[in-house]
């Protein structure tokens, strides 16, 4: 199987930087596991994106048996599989600290 090549962009619209993080949960219906993406972003954008996921998965619904976790950040490879990226938990807890510095009067 041929890997593909073309460029991998930031989500950003207008953007047009090369994607360096996944943003992304952890989802599960009981028997199938996998990513859900929230975004591919640049450095620029990642705060953006990151804090968009926040939201996003607290106003996700779930079935009866379906999990999903906290959104995490990975360190973007193209043609690599979910399960091989590395996530980068102190990135997470910096970005978690700077936004809830944003909410501090």
């Amino acid at each position: 199987m041929r890997l593909s090549s073309y460029p991998v962009l930031c989500y950003q619209p207008g953007c047009g930087q090369p994607a360096l993080y996944k943003i992304a949960a952890e989802w599960s219906d009981g028997v199938t596991q996998e990513l859900k993406t929230y975004g591919l972003t640049c450095a620029e954008h990642l705060r953006l994106w990151y804090q968009r996921a926040l939201h996003s998965q607290k106003r996700c619904r779930l079935a009866p048996g379906e999990y999903l976790g906290e959104p995490a950040v990975y360190r973007f490879q193209r043609n690599v599989r979910d399960v091989e990226l590395v996530r980068l938990k102190e990135l997470e807890e910096q970005l978690r600290r700077e936004l809830a510095g944003e909410t501090r009067p």
